[in-house]
């Protein structure tokens, strides 16, 4: 049901919750549109869930320890980002999942699975607990080749060996193209989140959070010597920063804590213009997610409870309560294009051409238009709700 309808005596309640880690989920991840779901634990599992009907599709361990985030780099490209030091891209289309495992950690989590097809294998540090980050690099429109998505880069941050620096590096090339080092001036500590984006001058800025409660922006140079430079930087928090996500379509960046503070950042530095800091009174949210339109973000919380504020105003919208533990990631679903369906559908959005949907055609339609939040807790479920 949505979360929305019912008595307003009467909590809300997720739509649905998977049931397959017998370990605590670190992270989630949609992808394909929202009809698949990326779980993973801390015992390295990862489950690619068949949203629609709420099923497993792949199965494997993909990290001999806990499984520190989840992207896709496309539809068939999968990272994982691993405490045992690794981080992988899989290949994993469609048409393989009837070759993996469906079986869940919960059902068995001794036996070997066969691994999807593993593209690139990079030696990472994971030595505190910091996720990855990617952003694809921008190909001029006469350079792009729709028929080969597979040329396109995608750029990977991850924590450096030492404290406070940060590594990118190139793929498909694994090529490392820069190592950004922590600003001389202040006390950072560890790297405990990264972000990183293009503004419009096609210039990287890499994003950082660290122990110390410090937030940086780092652009490179635009001198011969290609020196990084931060931008940008404020002590936002009073622990250490535990997530950060950018909103493009705002111009924004938020980041949060181990302490209550949630604060809003201008993606371009302005010394004129100080970031929101808000209050919150709960301690220890991590997992910040803003959705894809920019709108509304969500943050995991220590306290078993996921919250919703409004991206604008920073305001508590909703309290999402169901898990008895902890919950240590959240993921919106991306945005779904409506041009397609609308060319499918007929009038009252239920038939395709001159016949009726079929149940399965109508479960994938649902999928792809409702406003799915996942949140992975440390109780091993995987709760989906429909938000606004």
């Amino acid at each position: 049901m949505d979360w929305r309808q019912g008595p307003a005596h009467l909590p809300a309640q997720p739509v649905y919750v998977l049931r397959g880690h017998t370990a605590q989920v670190h992270a989630v991840h949609f992808l394909r549109q929202n009809l698949r779901l990326l779980s993973g634990d801390a015992d390295g599992w990862v489950v690619l869930w068949n949203v629609p009907i709420k099923r497993a599709v792949a199965v494997w361990r993909a990290h001999k320890g806990a499984v520190l985030g989840l992207e896709s780099w496309d539809d068939d490209r999968i990272i994982t980002h691993g405490r045992d030091n690794r981080l992988y891209v899989w290949q994993l289309r469609g048409e393989d999942e009837g070759n993996l495992s469906t079986t869940l950690p919960i059902e068995d989590s001794e036996s070997e699975r066969k691994d999807p097809w593993l593209l690139h294998s990079l030696p990472v540090n994971a030595l505190n607990f910091c996720s990855f980050a990617t952003c694809r690099v921008p190909v001029p429109e006469e350079n792009t080749d729709p028929k080969n998505p597979s040329t396109e880069k995608l750029l990977v941050a991850v924590p450096g060996v030492q404290d406070g620096h940060i590594n990118i590096t190139s793929l498909p090339s694994e090529e490392r193209v820069a190592t950004i080092l922590d600003p001389k001036d202040i006390k950072t500590g560890m790297v405990m989140a990264i972000g990183l984006h293009y503004p419009d001058n096609n210039r990287l800025h890499v994003i950082a959070g660290y122990e110390s409660g410090y937030v940086c922006i780092f652009a490179e140079s635009t001198t011969a010597t290609k020196k990084w430079q931060a931008i940008y930087t404020h002590k936002s928090h009073t622990q250490p920063v535990l997530s950060l996500d950018v909103s493009l379509s705002a111009n924004y960046f938020y980041s949060s804590s181990a302490d209550d503070i949630l604060a809003r950042h201008l993606l371009t530095p302005d010394r004129t213009v100080e970031p929101k800091v808000v209050r919150t009174k709960h301690a220890g949210q991590q997992s910040l997610t803003v959705r894809p339109d920019g709108r509304i973000f969500a943050t995991a919380g220590w306290d078993a409870r996921v919250r919703v504020y409004s991206a604008k105003t920073m305001k508590e919208l909703a309290v999402l309560k169901w898990h008895k533990e902890g919950v240590y990631a959240v993921a919106f679903a991306t945005g779904q294009d409506d041009d397609d369906d609308a060319a499918a559908d007929s009038g009252d959005g239920m038939a395709v051409g001159k016949r009726e949907m079929t149940i399965s055609e109508q479960k994938v339609r649902k999928t792809k238009k409702t406003h799915w939040l996942a949140a992975g807790s440390k109780d091993g479920k995987v709760s989906l709700w429909d938000v606004y």
